[in-house]
């Protein structure tokens, strides 16, 4: 059991995600000859447009925080092969058309190695094909949606495991403690099609379906006809695919109109985030998590991470170490391809064959992409805390 980090504010977060990779601490101390090898050759410069504004920002926030707290370690010790990795980040605020905007605007500029750290379906959706027709890799969006996968692209790759994998097991733990009355909450697009379409497949396995389904728009937190529907269907569970705000807000309501069963999300709902705006209501909350647990060092990974946040501002949870993973996977890739990005960058992270980043491993060749199938479940406490 491990306690969350108390809230930040999503200006000092801001200010976080704007900083220069090169800026950190860590970077000014590093020894002179090391920053000069890694700005003196030209930088690796990486293209994201990702929610840093509007109803999913924290999620933009703090995966690109975790990135950037990976990047600028790196470039302090003397980036790849002497070239320091630039993170050029342009804000979607989850809107699918406005990441569409930002991905053409990055690949008409040029210079662009990879696109990197996408948040949400929607938006990668918007973005893919944009990444496709330029062949620039398109390295861990932040989403498991099988329409993201499947039908395979070379240029994509996932560091997490799919919400199929996700949806799985919590039906899987819904079904073995008795709970077959089984909701789904969900958003009203691309997103939420994938998390219902993963509950109706595990629930179908088990000759069941869902007992009712409700949406909400993306961006919004008008859920009171969602709550409506599914109260009135009596379920013992609701598990529950949306974004933080909107997922929050179900929740509260639907205590409110007398419902006393099992909430479950999916990893992208955001840990820290819901709890944040649960506050004590998170108590019982269930969420499915795709990474390492962050709070202690149970895996040299989540060590690596611990130790490189003491004394930052990067807020440690799940978001934030997913970021910091997806960074190393990506500079892994990067070392093998000599610094290259497109094609050269393609075949060498088919290269990384079940590759160990520190108990936590990626399993890539020409065939496959989906670098990770780990999934655990952890429930929420009202005094913010995760276990396990």
């Amino acid at each position: 059991m491990a306690e969350t980090a108390r809230p930040r504010s999503s200006l000092a977060l801001r200010r976080l995600a704007l900083r220069s990779v090169g800026a950190g601490l860590a970077a000014l101390l590093a020894p002179p000859a090391l920053r000069a090898q890694a700005e003196g050759r030209g930088r690796i410069v990486l293209g994201q447009s990702a929610a840093l504004s509007g109803a999913a920002a924290q999620l933009g926030l703090q995966f690109q925080a975790g990135a950037r707290l990976y990047f600028a370690r790196l470039n302090a010790r003397g980036g790849v092969l002497g070239r320091a990795i630039e993170l050029k980040s342009l804000d979607d605020g989850y809107e699918p058309e406005r990441c569409a905007a930002n991905t053409r605007r990055l690949i008409d500029e040029g210079g662009i190695a990879a696109l990197f750290g996408y948040i949400g379906t929607p938006t990668s959706l918007a973005a893919l094909p944009l990444a496709t027709a330029a062949r620039l890799p398109f390295i861990a969006p932040f989403s498991g949606a099988p329409a993201l996968r499947e039908p395979f692209n070379r240029y994509a790759f996932h560091v997490r495991a799919s919400y199929f994998d996700e949806t799985a097991r919590i039906v899987e733990q819904l079904v073995s403690v008795g709970m077959r009355n089984i909701a789904v909450f969900h958003q009203n697009d691309s997103y939420g099609q994938a998390g219902l379409a993963g509950v109706v497949r595990a629930l179908a396995a088990r000759q069941g379906q869902p007992v009712a389904t409700a949406t909400v728009e993306r961006n919004s937190v008008d859920v009171a006809a969602a709550v409506k529907t599914i109260v009135a269907a009596r379920p013992e569970a609701v598990v529950q695919v949306s974004a933080y705000k909107s997922c929050a807000a179900f929740v509260r309501e639907a205590r409110r109109a007398g419902f006393a069963g099992q909430f479950c999300n999916v990893s992208f709902v955001g840990t820290a985030a819901l709890a944040a705006e649960l506050g004590a209501e998170a108590r019982g909350v269930v969420v499915s998590q795709v990474m390492p647990y962050p709070f202690a060092a149970t895996t040299p990974i989540a060590g690596e991470f611990l130790a490189a946040a003491a004394g930052s501002n990067v807020e440690v949870n799940y978001s934030s170490i997913e970021g910091f993973v997806a960074a190393k996977t990506l500079v892994e890739g990067l070392r093998r391809s000599g610094g290259a990005g497109g094609e050269t960058l393609v075949a060498a992270l088919e290269g990384l064959r079940d590759f160990n980043l520190g108990g936590f491993f990626v399993d890539f060749n020409p065939t496959k992409h989906s670098g990770s199938n780990f999934v655990e479940l952890t429930i929420l406490g009202a005094d913010g805390k995760v276990r396990r």
